[in-house]
């Protein structure tokens, strides 16, 4: 957790200050990234403009809780990387399903390892795992996810839904169904 010293170190613009909140905060923020882009060089870049808005914003930061300024500057991360994906001109966010996905319980997803489930969300194709993510993970709802990514909540529901099932296919043709 930051420290709330740390923060207002770091809104006099005290690079020592900024300097710790990047040491700590900055892998499990990159992984964060990771789980949008796949790429290496793009996380480092989102995460490197991430941080200087943060940065740049944190006058207007108000401390509220502990966990208050974390969540913050993970909305901010977050925020980058649709803003990245959206720049994506090759790459459309929401893709067609499969018509022959196999049905399986979503148990086998509740019992994987969370290391193994960080690679297979990586496996998912763009616009699933961004909702995955967004949903499954940031826990924003399908509302605030049709709304930042300009889609409806039908569409939101149903990607969903097809990256659950993506999933489920892939941990079943990689056989790291744990539930049976």
């Amino acid at each position: 957790m930051i420290h709330l010293d740390l923060v207002k170190q770091a809104k006099k613009g005290k690079h020592q200050a900024q300097r710790s909140i990047f040491e700590e905060l900055g892998k499990p923020l990159f992984m964060l990234c990771l789980r949008y882009v796949r790429n290496q060089h793009d996380a480092e870049e989102i995460l490197s403009i991430a941080f200087s808005k943060a940065f740049e914003k944190i006058s207007n930061f108000e401390y509220q809780d502990e966990g208050s300024f974390e969540a913050w500057i993970k909305k901010i991360t977050v925020n980058e990387c649709l803003m990245f994906l959206r720049k994506q001109k090759n790459a459309p966010l929401i893709i067609e399903p499969d018509e022959n996905v196999a049905e399986q319980s979503e148990s086998a997803l509740d019992k994987l390892k969370s290391q193994e489930l960080f690679e297979l969300i990586l496996k998912l194709p763009e616009g699933y795992r961004t909702i995955f993510n967004l949903y499954e993970i940031e826990g924003f709802s399908h509302g605030e996810i049709a709304e930042k990514l300009g889609i409806s909540i039908g569409t939101s529901k149903s990607q969903l839904s097809k990256a659950k099932t993506y999933l489920r296919e892939i941990i079943i043709k990689l056989g790291l169904n744990h539930a049976s």
